[in-house]
């Protein structure tokens, strides 16, 4: 396990490329992984601003969720790029043709309860009337494990592209635990897309190598975990900063 005083963060110079270096301030990056099927957003200022907006310990719930929600739509809208798309031509209004596309076959979102339920909202606004499921997976408290408790997932969800919601991935048994759900409901692994808000180096690689074929788009890794699975250096509990705080 990582901590703190192991890992150093990585860190490099913020801002429009044009701009020289010594004109960006520098900032805590995301930590880079080599696999391919995780995706991590680009490391912008408006990313690096608003996520220090959510990690600020004194930062109150109205601020939280809003600065939350906005980079949920910048994750969504990256899952979306990442969804197989075919040639389609349309007809302007002055009678032109326009050689575009179209994005191939039907989606839903899967929200992991309950922080995952704030991701829900982000992809209903870029996506209109789109179905959502919802799988309920706790620890036992006698083995310490994942166990599923509640899901409610469309009918016809295998022949869906799933968009998986949860806004933070430590040690990864949720997520692990989401993927075999739907998979037993026969989900390809390879038509679903995992949006996470922040991930632990640890749970993204437990992640990336039990389901090489699904695809993480995360906003950012951060160093690692602590000696009671806390992401570090995380933002607290998501769930409890987004609906109660």
């Amino acid at each position: 396990m990582s901590s703190e005083s192991e890992t150093q963060a990585p860190s490099q110079s913020v801002g429009p490329e044009y701009r020289p270096a010594t004109q960006k301030p520098t900032a805590t990056v995301s930590t880079a992984l080599d696999h391919e099927n995780v995706h991590i957003l680009a490391q912008t200022p408006q990313l690096i601003a608003l996520l220090t907006m959510i990690r600020d310990k004194d930062t109150g719930r109205a601020d939280f969720i809003f600065y939350s929600n906005r980079i949920i739509r910048l994750l969504v809208e990256e899952g979306l790029n990442h969804l197989p798309v075919v040639e389609h031509t349309i007809t302007t209004p002055v009678g032109r043709n326009y050689s575009g596309v179209k994005f191939e076959g039907k989606i839903c979102g899967v929200s992991i309860m309950r922080a995952g339920e704030s991701m829900e909202q982000g992809l209903r606004d870029c996506c209109r009337s789109v179905r959502i499921g919802k799988i309920l997976i706790q620890r036992d408290e006698e083995t310490s494990k994942p166990k599923l408790y509640y899901d409610k997932l469309p009918e016809d969800i295998a022949e869906r592209w799933v968009l998986l919601l949860d806004p933070m991935l430590a040690t990864g048994g949720s997520a692990l635990m989401a993927v075999d759900v739907l998979k037993s409901r026969g989900v390809p692994e390879d038509h679903i897309l995992f949006l996470n808000l922040i991930a632990s180096p640890e749970g993204a690689k437990n992640f990336a190598k039990r389901f090489p074929k699904v695809r993480v788009v995360t906003a950012f890794v951060d160093m690692g975990l602590d000696a009671k699975n806390y992401i570090v250096p995380g933002l607290g509990d998501f769930g409890d900063r987004f609906y109660t705080m």
